[in-house]
């Protein structure tokens, strides 16, 4: 039953500034960003963290920085596939522009159905598989490597957390913009054989005591009838 916490990066300039950063080099956490990185290491220091798998983007690898502060121990891993989507053409342009594109509205409502424009523009759905590949592949590593009760985080981007979340909870793609993911949230997934349980979405002040492996793990894969007696009871 590994956990994995998708968490995404701090705030940047470009979020600060309405832009749309794509795969833009140079795009850094601002000062408040690297605030929320601060206060989400200290939410989960107490977490065992058996690895951080980060998107090779600057913004990631600061979060993942500033979030790992005193723990060397802990692996850090680079996966593309877990990179921001290719916006193509709408790189580094002002979402107040783009709104007014015609494809804005697919991308709003028919996501599966938008290709950005340009050389190096991505389909969401091919952002959308990528990911979830990844986290496949990550959870087999993780649970071999560090037993199947271990937690890892991924550290990345908001429409890459949103895709992952909607695929747990069995939700097309064309709804994936229901879920929000902020600056340094926390999307917590545990992952069973049977099934995928969403714990959190978008947690930016919550107890991390639901992230701590219990002292008597199972890898019971049923869902519990009636809702349980919660994460946190005795």
């Amino acid at each position: 039953m590994t956990l994995v916490l998708l968490v995404r990066h701090g705030r940047t300039t470009a979020n600060a500034s309405g832009v749309l950063a794509g795969w833009s080099p140079g795009v850094l956490l601002d000062e408040r960003g690297e605030q929320q990185a601060g206060e989400l290491a200290k939410r989960l220091a107490q977490v065992p963290l058996a690895a951080v798998v980060s998107s090779p983007l600057e913004r990631c690898r600061q979060t993942t920085d500033i979030l790992l502060t005193g723990r060397d121990t802990v692996p850090v891993h680079l996966d593309e596939r877990l990179g921001e989507c290719r916006y193509g053409d709408w790189t580094g342009k002002p979402l107040s522009e783009l709104a007014s594109e015609p494809m804005w509205n697919t991308v709003q409502l028919h996501p599966s159905g938008a290709v950005f424009p340009g050389p190096e523009g991505e389909s969401m759905a091919a952002m959308s598989a990528r990911a979830v590949s990844a986290v496949r592949e990550w959870n087999a590593r993780i649970a071999e490597e560090h037993g199947s009760d271990a937690v890892y985080a991924i550290c990345s981007h908001g429409d890459i957390i949103k895709a992952i979340a909607a695929d747990a909870l069995g939700l097309h793609l064309d709804q994936f913009q229901r879920i929000t993911a902020d600056p340094c949230s926390v999307t917590a997934i545990r992952f069973t054989q049977l099934r995928p349980f969403v714990v959190r979405t978008n947690d930016v002040g919550g107890d991390p005591a639901v992230y701590v492996p219990a002292r008597t793990p199972t890898a019971d894969s049923d869902a519990a009838v009636g809702g349980g007696a919660g994460a946190d009871s005795e």
